[in-house]
C-alpha cells in the first residue's frame, strides 16, 4: 500500500526545521548507503553529529506519534531515526530497494518506507520520487510537510533535480504487522470502523467490525 499523508507538520514545526538546515553541516550521502546503492546514490544529507540533527529528530517523531492515519497505516514498532537529505542541481538517487535490515548494535527490519517532503514543490525542478508498482512507475512531489509510505521491498528512485534544492527528511519503520497485505486489510477495517462510528455511533455492526480488527491484529502482530 503506498499512502500520502498531508500536513505531517504544523507551518510553525516546519518553518523550525527548514531554518535550522538552512546552515547546517551536510555530507556525502554514500556514507549511509548500502554496497550497492553507494553506486548511484547523489545527494548530501545532515551529518549526524550536527547540533540540529537530534532536535530535529524529535520534532518529527512526535509528529509521526500523533498522526493517526500514520499510525493506522504503518503500525509502527521501531522507527530508525531520520536522515534529512538534499539534493541539489544535478543530484539523484537511482533506482534501488531499501536494504532489509539496518542499523548496527539495534538493528531492525525495515517494512516501510518513507518520505517527508520539506520544501515547496515549486522551488525546485526534477526531484520526483518515483516508485515501481504493479500499475508501472508512479511519481510523487508532494507539498512541504507532506509524506508518503510505501514498502521497502519496492523499487524505487529520486530523479535528477535540474533547479533548486529538494530537502526531505527519510527513514524506515519496523512494522508490528510484516506483511504489507495484511496491514492493508487492518487499515480498511479500521477506517470502516470509524466511519460506521462517525455516521451511525456503537451499533452491534461496530462491535463486530471492532472485534474482527482486534483480532486479526492478535493474530498478525509481533511484539
Amino acid at each position: 500500500m503506498i499512502l500520502t499523508i498531508e500536513n505531517i507538520l504544523s507551518p510553525e514545526e516546519l518553518d523550525a526545521i527548514t531554518s535550522e538546515l538552512k546552515d547546517a553541516e551536510f555530507v556525502d550521502g554514500k556514507l549511509t548507503a548500502g554496497w550497492f546503492a553507494k553506486k548511484v546514490k547523489n545527494n548530501t544529507q545532515l551529518s549526524g553529529k550536527a547540533e540540529a540533527a537530534r532536535e530535529l529528530r524529535t520534532t518529527i517523531a512526535k509528529a509521526l506519534q500523533r498522526n493517526r492515519l500514520f499510525q493506522a497505516a504503518v503500525k509502527p514498532k521501531i522507527i530508525r531515526p531520520m536522515i534529512f537529505s538534499c539534493y541539489s542541481s544535478g543530484m539523484y538517487y537511482g533506482s534501488h530497494t531499501d536494504n532489509a535490515i539496518m542499523g548496527g548494535e539495534k538493528p531492525i527490519r525495515s517494512d516501510v518506507s518513507f518520505t517527508l517532503f520539506l520544501n515547496s514543490p515549486s522551488s525546485y525542478k526534477g526531484g520526483e520520487l518515483v516508485i515501481d508498482t504493479s500499475l508501472g512507475e508512479q511519481a510523487f512531489k508532494l507539498e512541504a510537510g507532506s509524506m508518503i509510505v510505501y514498502p521497502s521491498t519496492t523499487l524505487h528512485r529520486v530523479e535528477t533535480v535540474v533547479e533548486g534544492k529538494r530537502l526531505a527528511a527519510v527513514s524506515w519503520v519496523q512494522s508490528f504487522v510484516r506483511e504489507p497485505s495484511e496491514r492493508e486489510i487492518l487499515f480498511d477495517l479500521d477506517t470502516a470502523k470509524q466511519v460506521m462510528f462517525q455516521k451511525h455511533g456503537k451499533t452491534p455492526e461496530f462491535d463486530l467490525i471492532s472485534k474482527t480488527h482486534a483480532n486479526l491484529l492478535r493474530k498478525w502482530a509481533e511484539v
